[in-house]
């Protein structure tokens, strides 16, 4: 009896441990459970190309497929890429969100953490019928590459492939990437290749480092691999990208798939050219997609791009671009250059594999029909993007991909990040003037969003803590109560006033003190002076007259591109402490270039970006709007100001621009803090209430100063913009089904 009961016992376990065996298996080498297309070779293909447009092998047939998608980055507020911050419930909830959307494929541009293949195989098992698909990037090395000048170098070469392996690896669930810096790491045993839709090799390629790669290696013998080979017109760089592709496939074809393939590209690489592109490096140079040929793949090889409408600036200045109209009979210089590389590559399947517009209230770029880079609201960016996805979609391309699904707070834009200081902080704080920060879908606002909604109303301040937010012990003239509150993004400011605020009649005025020096006098402040200068002056009035402006000596602007650029007038009297005059606050939006840098002399121009919009930002009042900055109801007034408005290069650490410029760089010092100085003037009699002192000198310094701790954590509220609705419409308009070659 006892041994009979050991044998049970003994069957029970091994029952147990087949079982989990079993399991273990399923989960880490699944079998394909994607309807696909076997090859006579025992590969699987569920994506190919055909002709102009990509296919997918559904209900045993192979079917026209229109690629509707998001790139989704690696970060989240508080962290670097390379911190790889994102759980797997995250990306379960993101997955969940974006296929609501009407996407249909995510594209990631690096390995990411292991627990984002395990939930994307998790998350389409429930999906069986309606998997959401992802294209797998394999980033270079991109900093090696424009250092050294020369991607055929045996180190640049050997890292890449060591990248391309690992990123196969990946996605097929068989590699473990140990720790580095910077980078993805640990166990990868799941198995995603099934949901894989293409591979997307390399970056936006510096022009000046493919030149000087083709120069090096002029005559060298052209690639030819077992899959992939450069075509005889190929140049060197070409032959390069031939080499790292064909690489791509051998590795994956060991794991009994085959994939669609193509490298990563941008317009200022493209292979046509642009008479109308003043920048000579942005059309020194292509890299063309045509001259990479697939000899042995059945999955195929297609072309893709980023295409902004904003960048280069012959989306501006090319007449040619401008004979094209859209839909509205508008000239369309997007749409044109849609049509004009589409016409390159006939014969293969091109897509746009990024495009969009950021909903910031910083510019970087200007484009034509108001597509600008920055500028937008939510429902504007949203607009943008749906117009941008029509028009790709009904030029014939085999997929558009949307850029961005998230914020994130660590990115630089040319135009600000000499202001951001210490750079090594930029995820700690969202600076709404850096526009790259905000192209998500889905936003990252700071830790007051959703607590606090700019609308005239004092309720939600009563909802803060007593340790949040901060009365001003002070009295004013006309103002019964002053609070002050900030976040990761913007001071707030409630005011409370002894008699409704009627911009029509009066202005407010706020003056920013953080640091000694400034503007002690000037024509706001009729008749007075200030024993400690303003850096910063807001001012609420009618529509044009709301804005941040900043003292002239104090202008970031003017000290950059006047002083140290000599591309601005610089009036020299401004420019001394105590000048009196307060300037509008504004970012560059192109420099002024001239010969041998540009075909023919190219002036600098530049953006207002310190207005502040009147509105609300309750995102459940049909009036919502991001951007706005103020509101006033009754007595209440209520506003948030952008920390760099009043000088701020890094809240976090208390950090604000100096007075002082030292060799090529900006100084920075720790400020103590902001003192704010309200004031009304009426509009009739110029009467100035406020500012009442007992001598000829207004006592800034006895009024108090808003105080903060320093932060090394942040706090974030992550909620779908306007925008995601706007696109969700967009998608779900357009079916998978891709148009004809022709595109009508």
């Amino acid at each position: 009896m006892r041994r009979k009961s050991k044998n049970r016992l003994g069957l029970v376990v091994l029952s147990i441990l087949a079982g989990a065996c079993i399991g273990y298996f399923s989960w880490y080498w699944p079998n394909v459970t994607v309807e696909s297309m076997e090859t006579s070779e025992g590969a699987y293909v569920k994506f190919r190309t055909s002709g102009e447009q990509l296919e997918v092998y559904r209900d045993k047939q192979w079917q026209p497929y229109f690629v509707k998608g998001v790139n989704m980055g690696a970060s989240l507020p508080g962290h670097y890429p390379g911190e790889l911050p994102i759980t797997k419930e995250d990306y379960l909830r993101w997955f969940a969100m974006i296929q609501d959307m009407g996407a249909n494929v995510i594209r990631v541009y690096t390995i990411h953490q292991p627990v984002f293949y395990e939930a994307l195989v998790e998350y389409n098992r429930q999906k069986k019928d309606n998997p959401l698909y992802f294209i797998q990037g394999v980033w270079t090395p991109e900093e090696a590459l424009i250092e050294k000048q020369d991607a055929f170098l045996p180190e640049i070469r050997e890292e890449f492939r060591r990248e391309i392996a690992d990123a196969v690896g990946a996605v097929y669930g068989n590699v473990t990437i140990p720790e580095k810096s910077g980078k993805a790491s640990g166990r990868y045993r799941v198995n995603a290749g099934q949901y894989l839709l293409a591979w997307h090799i390399g970056t936006e390629w510096d022009p000046v480092m493919v030149k000087k790669t083709n120069q090096k290696h002029q005559g060298e013998p052209r690639f030819e691999g077992e899959h992939f080979q450069a075509a005889e017109k190929s140049s060197p760089f070409e032959s390069w990208l031939a080499e790292m592709i064909n690489y791509t496939a051998e590795l994956e074809a060991r794991q009994g798939w085959r994939h669609p393939m193509t490298f990563t590209n941008w317009v200022t690489t493209d292979p046509l050219t642009h008479p109308g592109e003043p920048m000579i490096h942005e059309d020194m140079v292509s890299v063309d997609p045509t001259h990479i040929k697939a000899v042995d793949w059945q999955a195929g090889y297609f072309a893709s791009y980023h295409v902004y409408p904003y960048y280069p600036d012959f989306f501006r200045h090319d007449q040619e671009l401008q004979q094209v109209k859209n839909e509205s009979g508008q000239a369309d210089s997007y749409k044109a250059y849609l049509q004009k590389l589409k016409a390159y590559h006939t014969g293969m399947p091109i897509m746009v594999t990024e495009f969009g517009v950021p909903s910031s209230l910083g510019v970087a770029h200007i484009g034509n029909l108001g597509r600008n880079q920055g500028g937008h609201n939510e429902k504007e960016q949203g607009e943008v993007d749906a117009e941008l996805l029509r028009e790709i979609y009904q030029e014939g391309y085999a997929g558009a991909i949307l850029f961005a699904w998230q914020d994130e707070w660590f990115k630089k834009t040319w135009n600000t990040m000499k202001f951001e200081l210490p750079e090594d902080r930029r995820s700690f704080w969202l600076n709404v003037l850096t526009n790259e920060s905000m192209f998500g879908l889905l936003g990252m606002y700071p830790g007051k969003e959703g607590i606090l909604r700019i609308d005239g109303r004092e309720d939600d301040w009563e909802q803060l803590k007593p340790e949040e937010k901060t009365r001003l012990d002070m009295k004013v003239p006309g103002f019964e109560e002053i609070w002050m509150t900030h976040d990761e993004a913007y001071v707030y400011v409630l005011m409370k006033l002894t008699k409704p605020f009627d911009p029509s009649k009066e202005m407010l005025y706020l003056g920013a003190d953080t640091i000694p020096g400034g503007n002690r006098h000037g024509p706001e402040l009729p008749g007075k002076r200030l024993d400690e200068g303003l850096e910063a002056l807001v001012v609420l009035g009618n529509q044009e007259e709301s804005e941040v402006k900043i003292a002239s000596n104090y202008d970031f602007h003017t000290r950059l591109y006047g002083k140290r650029y000599g591309m601005i007038p610089v009036d020299e009297q401004a420019m001394k402490d105590d000048s009196g005059l307060f300037v509008p606050w504004k970012l560059a939006v192109s420099l002024e270039m001239e010969p041998p840098d540009t075909k023919e002399y190219h002036p600098f121009e530049d953006v207002t970006v310190g207005k502040l919009r009147r509105g609300t930002t309750d995102p459940e009042d049909p009036a919502y709007d991001s951007l706005a900055m103020w509101q006033a109801r009754g007595q209440v007034v209520e506003l948030r100001i952008p920390w760099m408005l009043l000088g701020f290069t890094d809240p976090s650490s208390h950090h604000v621009m100096s007075y002082r410029d030292e060799g090529k760089g900006f100084v920075i010092e720790r400020s103590k803090g902001i003192r704010l100085i309200p004031w009304i003037k009426e509009r009739n009699s110029n009467q100035v209430i406020g500012l009442e002192s007992d001598g000829p000198v207004y006592l800034v310094t006895k009024w108090p100063i808003y105080l903060w701790p320093d932060w090394e954590k942040v706090d974030y509220h992550e909620r779908t913009k306007q925008s995601y609705e706007i696109m969700r419409r967009a998608f779900l308009r357009i079916g998978d089904q891709a148009k004809n070659n022709t595109g009508k």
